[in-house]
């Protein structure tokens, strides 16, 4: 398998990017979910938060390169047996997809920095607070945090069904694509 894209395949690039950004988004959904049930006297009360935030700080710089992955090895040609309706849902949903992610990584942001203080990546570097003069930042961008977050991982059960439409009502290939399997 190749590290680019090719016209027909996905290249091992591009699959690992997705599959690690699933499962990132996952991950810390299901860690943010827990996280805020904790209470004062709990032992994960500050090292979950800062995992979360760590992972999403990692997660955002992921998805940066993914981006620009994106322009340096476009995606592969739409399958032939797909009409012109699956080709442009398919394009509308991967950009509500990079839209959603990055509205919850930059609420997020919003969130840990609302105090002025920035936020320590697993104690290797520190992502600094630049905008803290939001009104009511913390609150605000929690709610949209919360909101996108939920409204994510909705859209990417709902892709992955899709994919598994695909795979096995279709029987196509888009499913083997993204596993390197095409």
């Amino acid at each position: 398998m190749r590290w680019r894209n090719s016209p027909t395949r996905y290249g091992l690039t591009s699959i690992a990017l997705h599959w690690l950004v699933a499962l990132a988004v996952f991950g810390l959904f299901g860690l943010g979910f827990w996280m805020v049930g904790l209470t004062y006297y709990s032992s994960w009360y500050r090292t979950a938060p800062d995992l979360h935030k760590s992972i999403g700080a990692v997660l955002f710089l992921v998805m940066l390169l993914r981006v620009l992955w994106r322009f340096v090895s476009p995606a592969p040609a739409p399958l032939a047996s797909q009409g012109r309706l699956t080709q442009t849902a398919a394009k509308l949903g991967h950009g509500l997809l990079y839209v959603g992610l990055f509205v919850v990584m930059v609420s997020g942001y919003l969130i840990s920095t609302a105090d002025g203080r920035a936020i320590s990546v697993f104690g290797l570097f520190d992502v600094p607070a630049l905008v803290t003069s939001i009104p009511n930042q913390a609150d605000s961008a929690g709610l949209v945090h919360e909101y996108a977050a939920w409204a994510l991982v909705i859209f990417a059960v709902v892709h992955a069904l899709a994919a598994l439409k695909h795979h096995f009502i279709d029987r196509d290939a888009t499913l083997r694509r993204m596993l390197g399997r095409n």
